[in-house]
């Protein structure tokens, strides 16, 4: 009975664990008509991300990859049944400050993959502002402490052991996938903003070309989403996507107080 605490009772499927800045589980109602017709398919996400577009469509295999090897690290973790013991899991700016201190402190001395860097980078996921996951130049994650009044952590993780069981996890470009023609991939790369420093490299606008490319040559069906700028909806025209109106998807973080819905693009191909 104790997995259900994690679930939530709506069709959409497991709640994500993360807090996720631009998390996608609002399109899953725009996404589940089209995986419908796909579902003996393998989902490939070359940007999982928080997790929430395959944990809503619940696929009997998954091939989920992100260029960032702590998320990765924790997702792993879940597969194995995470149980939270020796971390302080409290909303408290020194705990949090000291927490990130150590979780850098791994990463500096090659304890990145362990289980305790799985547990600090949740409750930094938790515990920092806005939910953002950013890195500086050095690799080292330097988000500021949050000002959430209360929150609550989760310890124990085996309730998400089932679900993950038959995907697999990657991390790396996503150019280096091997993906066929069975193959649904839903793609959500970062952002056409000036802020990407979710990973130390970023991912220019040259990478969004690169991404179009890459899903343009792919024989199976491809749906991706991304912020409608009007590049962005030029470059996946010209590559041949079918793009719809652009949705209105909620702004997941404003730093002037603007929560006016961004438009949103939802481009298909193969479908």
């Amino acid at each position: 009975m104790q997995q259900f605490s994690l679930f939530t009772q709506e069709v959409t499927g497991p709640k994500p664990p993360l807090k996720w800045a631009g998390g996608k589980r609002w399109l899953l109602p725009h996404l589940a008509p089209i995986w419908k017709n796909h579902k003996g398919y393998r989902l490939v996400e070359p940007f999982v991300g928080g997790m929430a577009v395959t944990l809503g469509l619940r696929p009997h295999s998954a091939l989920l990859n992100d260029i960032n090897p702590h998320l990765i690290n924790f997702y792993c973790w879940l597969q194995r049944g995470l149980i939270i013991e020796n971390t302080e899991l409290r909303n408290d700016s020194d705990i949090y400050y000291a927490n990130r201190q150590r979780f850098n402190a791994l990463i500096e001395g090659g304890k990145a993959s362990s289980s305790e860097a799985a547990g600090l980078f949740y409750y930094l996921n938790r515990t920092g502002y806005n939910g953002l996951c950013r890195f500086n130049s050095r690799g080292l994650f330097n988000v500021p402490f949050g000002k959430y009044k209360t929150i609550n952590y989760t310890h124990d993780f085996t309730g998400y052991q089932h679900a993950l069981t038959r995907w697999e996890f990657r991390t790396g470009d996503f150019e280096s996938l091997i993906v066929g023609a069975n193959d649904f991939i839903y793609a959500d790369p970062p952002y056409d903003v000036e802020f990407t420093s979710y990973s130390a490299g970023g991912f220019s606008w040259e990478d969004q070309i690169r991404l179009a490319k890459w899903l343009a040559v792919h024989d199976g069906p491809v749906v991706v989403s991304n912020q409608a700028t009007r590049r962005v909806l030029d470059l996946y025209r010209d590559y041949g996507f079918t793009i719809p109106r652009p949705l209105d998807a909620p702004r997941m973080i404003s730093c002037n107080g603007d929560r006016t819905p961004a438009k949103e693009m939802l481009a298909t191909r193969n479908i």
